[in-house]
């Protein structure tokens, strides 16, 4: 693998560590970073590693969240090993619908879905829903500000709505975090369990894509897949940790404002494109 393809490497893991814990989606950036610049490996091998990759993103959030996911921790009281179990149980009931569906259809949507045209379309519309249930909400006291207080109905149908963002340009966190505002979660309770359903749905969706492509990487291959996971790791933890001191003081309308424009972006991109027969 030569420097320029290290670099493409480096860039991808980029737009991963942000774009996965931003409600932003990560295929409507993916599906620009590589038309404007493709790597030089296999189809195949890039199917797997736009899920694998994740993996690094993951490890973020249990890095951050370990102590606060540990209920097995001896500096934990005994009612806080109940309540760390309480949101275990609940992530698991929400990621019911996604992993399910998941293993079904994934393939299905990843098909027949991804087009330009769909995550053109996804973008926009969730960054108007986005603007709008900001708008309604205003300054209104959200019901749920505590795990504690979610109930697992709440969390089955939030998992629902994680189920949506198997049409790409939805985006995983955009939807759970959506879903949850809309049953009256606050904004940083919707996050961090988005966070959360999203450990066993990728650690999941990841060991059935290596299965998948089999375990005979090449050595650029493994160079790739293991630099990508190791950047996408170090950017969410800033990611992360950006997300959540934002929106202690703002709300999520400027990412609104974002999904609309880059959704703008992609149809100007690849409308020209396809009118001038490239």
């Amino acid at each position: 693998m030569n420097f320029v393809e290290i670099i493409k490497v480096i860039f991808y893991g980029i737009v991963e560590g942000i774009t996965e814990w931003l409600p932003v989606s990560s295929t409507g950036h993916l599906i620009l970073f590589e038309s404007f610049w493709p790597m030089a490996l296999s189809e195949e091998f890039m199917e797997m590693f736009r899920v694998v990759i994740q993996l690094g993103a993951i490890l973020a959030v249990c890095v951050l969240y370990f102590h606060r996911l540990n209920p097995f921790s001896p500096r934990h009281s005994e009612k806080e090993k109940k309540d760390i179990l309480g949101i275990w149980v609940k992530v698991i009931v929400g990621c019911i619908p996604a992993g399910v569906l998941g293993v079904l259809f994934n393939d299905f949507f990843d098909e027949h879905f991804y087009k330009w045209q769909v995550v053109a379309f996804t973008l926009i519309l969730y960054g108007v829903l986005f603007i709008v249930l900001e708008n309604k909400n205003g300054e209104k006291r959200p019901r749920v500000r505590s795990f504690r207080q979610m109930t697992l109905p709440m969390a089955l149908l939030i998992g629902c709505c994680q189920v949506l963002s198997l049409v790409p340009g939805t985006s995983r966190s955009g939807s759970t975090i959506l879903g949850a505002m809309f049953f009256g979660v606050s904004r940083s309770v919707a996050a961090e369990f988005s966070f959360f359903m999203a450990i066993p749905i990728m650690f999941g969706a990841s060991f059935l894509k290596l299965i998948k492509y089999g375990l005979h990487f090449s050595a650029p291959e493994l160079l790739a897949l293991f630099l990508g996971m190791a950047v996408a790791f170090g950017v969410s933890i800033l990611a992360i940790r950006f997300l959540m001191d934002y929106i202690r003081k703002k709300d999520f309308k400027v990412f609104g404002y974002y999904r609309i424009a880059l959704g703008i972006l992609v149809v100007a991109y690849f409308g020209i494109r396809a009118l001038m027969g490239a």
